[in-house]
């Protein structure tokens, strides 16, 4: 498989289970109707864990921009695959958001409230503030992307040489440290504390392809009782993302 078509696979799988997650909690007659934060949380966490798991032997597992972007910034991936990976994401994105939808589609049907139904595909803020509303992105981004390169950069210090060894050589093989794809757990459990402790103001985008790519399919599906896709909103899960993902990569370098 391709990197590029790992990472559309992949972050499409984040949105089945995140945007699934937030279909069952608030559209009408399922059955997880008013099933609250909590689970949303956990769906979220759980759609991570699924699509970075399964294609990180292939790409590395990103299915965020603000990911590739700090991994890229902090010199742990190429800055020449950056427009690529961004793109597969924000195809993945979309098609995520259509699944979700032919999931739903008969209580996207049942459902009157135009909020409900974009909350399904895009994040919007609980008080509208630009400045704070970026803020928040930024730094739940930037625990998020910390986080990442340092399990992406795990490692064995070697105290004779004072550098961290990424493997070993036992026997002539190559032995690693690193968790490879179970490091899909982790940053499960990451995402998941971010959306707990941090994702009440704005509901915690910090992924440009989780927003922008649902939310151009809210833009195109065929559904009744659709309000505007709230672009005057939709650059804030894209920059704030992006500036919390290089002051963690800065801070990654600095250390």
């Amino acid at each position: 498989m391709h990197p590029y078509i790992a990472e559309v696979i992949g972050t499409a799988i984040l949105i089945i289970f995140g945007g699934g997650v937030v279909a069952n909690v608030v559209l009408n007659e399922t059955k997880g109707n008013g099933g609250g934060w909590i689970v949303i949380t956990w769906g979220w966490a759980i759609g991570v864990f699924m699509g970075v798991f399964t294609i990180s032997q292939v790409s590395g597992g990103h299915i965020n921009p603000a990911v590739t972007v700090g991994l890229a910034a902090a010199g742990l991936f190429d800055w020449a695959q950056v427009p690529a990976y961004v793109a597969a994401q924000t195809v993945g994105g979309f098609l995520g958001g259509v699944v979700v939808w032919l999931a739903y589609k008969d209580h996207f049907a049942a459902t009157e409230d135009e909020d409900v139904k974009l909350a399904i595909f895009s994040t919007s803020p609980e008080i509208r503030n630009y400045s704070t509303n970026l803020m928040t992105e930024i730094i739940g981004t930037f625990v998020l992307v910390f986080g990442v390169l340092y399990l992406n950069s795990a490692g064995f210090f070697d105290a004779q040489s004072g550098e961290v060894l990424q493997s070993i050589t036992i026997d002539g093989q190559a032995v690693g440290f690193g968790l490879g794809a179970l490091s899909a757990l982790p940053i499960a459990l990451v995402v998941l504390g971010i959306g707990l402790s941090l994702g009440g103001p704005t509901g915690y985008a910090i992924n440009p392809a989780r927003d922008l790519g649902p939310r151009i399919a809210h833009a195109i599906l065929p559904f009744s009782h659709k309000g505007p896709s709230d672009w005057a909103y939709s650059w804030v899960p894209i920059v704030g993302p992006i500036l919390g993902a290089l002051l963690a990569a800065g801070l990654y370098r600095l250390l």
